[in-house]
């Protein structure tokens, strides 16, 4: 069954009743709330993922995020985030509750699920190839993640890229794309279609909005890629397109700074990320134009 499938008045009462359970990648999830922007929020972006009666089925996080007792209802209204009963963080204004959703399930798995290399970077596929975008932020890589993947491409995982251990294979976790700021707009004026939900302002990072993940990347979230590129995005205003290569030993140390659990899988995570580097082609690549951009990445495409 598909979460669309629940009208909204079923959706609400079972999330703050038992909860939802929901499937989003390898990952199962329990989320319970009683707060309407996570009904909405979730019937806007993840109408498409799987659901399943949460009191009879096992899941990996059971998260919740409610509002806390007394006057903090009222007064500077807050939303917590729960794992496992548990507040891993503090709470954010009650307006914020759906970006801590997604932050709050990123940190899940970033903390917990250890069978995979989890490096911060977003991860896009076509023609079976994936390309693993790391980029700090305000680099433009969610904005070229959008473009990319509202343009043919697959949505492997806006924030978090899942290196099988085992296969070396990348996972997909094709959750929403959290854009911010002015990529905002610029992704609402590049697709009048593009499913965006409602920006939240003046949180840690800007004004954020979440932008549903196509209809068959979901569909597909179960279905691996080989890792083909390292591609280091950087907007910048007037440049040129261009696509210039980049060391596979700067691209490993940094790959090994920016993975949550490199240092955790010790030697392990080393031979994966290895590994990986000899698979694929490394490059830095600048933009200023998200048409030119796309174009230059399904060159890369069709050249294999």
């Amino acid at each position: 069954m598909k979460l669309l499938q629940l009208s909204p008045a079923d959706l609400r009462r079972q999330l703050a009743g038992a909860g939802v359970w929901m499937r989003t990648g390898p990952f199962s999830l329990r989320i319970q709330s009683r707060l309407p922007d996570i009904a909405d929020g979730l019937a806007q972006l993840y109408g498409q993922f799987e659901v399943r009666s949460a009191q009879e089925s096992f899941a990996d996080f059971h998260v919740a995020l409610n509002a806390p007792a007394g006057l903090r209802r009222w007064v500077k209204p807050q939303a917590r985030f729960f794992f496992d009963g548990q507040q891993p963080f503090r709470p954010l204004p009650r307006a914020q509750a759906l970006p801590l959703l997604e932050w709050g399930l990123n940190w899940c798995v970033s903390m917990h699920a250890h069978q995979y290399l989890i490096i911060h970077a977003a991860v896009v596929e076509k023609n079976g190839r994936a390309a693993i975008l790391p980029a700090p932020s305000g680099s433009g890589k969610s904005t070229l993640t959008a473009g990319l993947v509202l343009s043919g491409w697959r949505l492997l995982s806006d924030e978090l890229t899942l290196i099988d251990r085992k296969t070396g294979l990348i996972q997909p976790l094709a959750r929403p794309v959290s854009l911010k700021n002015q990529a905002i707009d610029v992704i609402r004026q590049f697709d009048a279609d593009a499913v965006i939900s409602r920006s939240t302002h003046d949180t840690m990072k800007g004004t954020v909005a979440l932008m549903r993940p196509p209809r068959d990347s979901v569909m597909r979230q179960h279905e691996p890629a080989q890792p083909a590129w390292v591609i280091f995005p950087k907007w910048e205003a007037g440049a040129s397109t261009r696509l210039s290569p980049r060391s596979q030993a700067q691209t490993f140390m940094f790959l090994a700074q920016n993975a949550f659990n490199y240092s955790h899988l010790g030697v392990d995570g080393f031979r994966v990320g290895s590994a990986l580097i000899d698979r694929v082609t490394c490059y830095d690549f600048r933009y200023s134009q998200l048409d030119e951009a796309i174009a230059q990445f399904d060159r890369l495409a069709d050249a294999h």
